[in-house]
């Protein structure tokens, strides 16, 4: 699994211990890390596995609430809040991963009509003003005294000490650097948009 037999984004099939797997050098949190892909059937034996050898480097478990304060700094979305059919991809910045060169799959001549037209709206990361309450998602995102857009999800991101949102504009106005606010409970916030990860913008930590 190193860098040079195993880099960023590879993916294959290993065993762990006795465990089939199919493995990502894939990450969520930003770091250097792996997606394992496994039957239900071993997930304990897996389980068991990975915490007693990652004793000796002081491995702990960590909750979904950290999970979601570690890829909003990363500007990552999630599926069914950032990621749905109701964006596209140049939407939603997933065009580098769409090959349009290849032909036959599902979405191809949407996604192509949406590159030539432009996409409509763009997801953007803020950071916020807030005070006691970040945005969980559905607020309204105002620019220049008008709604334009809307929030897909967002929080505390607890490394970098801010209060992060992700969410739709308007493509026309996606690129703007001020009068933005957000409405949490009621209350119009100031909103910055950001245009590179808030933590390790070069994606160094995540290669290794």
């Amino acid at each position: 699994v190193s860098n040079a037999a195993f880099p960023f984004r590879s993916f294959r099939r290993m065993e762990l211990g006795l465990v089939p797997a199919l493995v990502g050098r894939l990450t969520y949190t930003g770091g250097l890390g792996y997606e394992i892909w496994i039957k239900s059937d071993y997930q304990l034996a897996l389980y068991d596995l990975i915490l007693r050898e990652g004793a000796a480097f002081g491995l702990k478990l960590f909750g979904g609430r950290a999970l979601n304060s570690l890829r909003l700094e990363k500007s990552w979305g999630s599926w069914a809040r950032e990621y749905r059919p109701i964006y596209g991809p140049f939407e939603a910045g997933l065009d580098p991963f769409v090959d349009l060169k290849k032909n036959g799959f599902v979405g191809r001549d949407a996604a192509l009509r949406e590159r030539d037209q432009g996409p409509k709206r763009r997801l953007t990361t803020f950071v916020v003003d807030a005070r006691d309450a970040d945005v969980i998602g559905d607020e309204p995102v105002w620019h220049d005294g008008r709604v334009v857009g809307w929030i897909t999800s967002g929080g505390y991101a607890h490394h970098v000490g801010k209060s992060v949102a992700l969410g739709y504009v308007p493509a026309e106005i996606a690129g703007a650097e001020g009068g933005f606010e957000i409405e949490i409970i009621g209350e119009r916030r100031k909103a910055v948009p950001v245009a590179r990860p808030l933590y390790d913008p070069d994606g160094r930590a995540m290669r290794g």
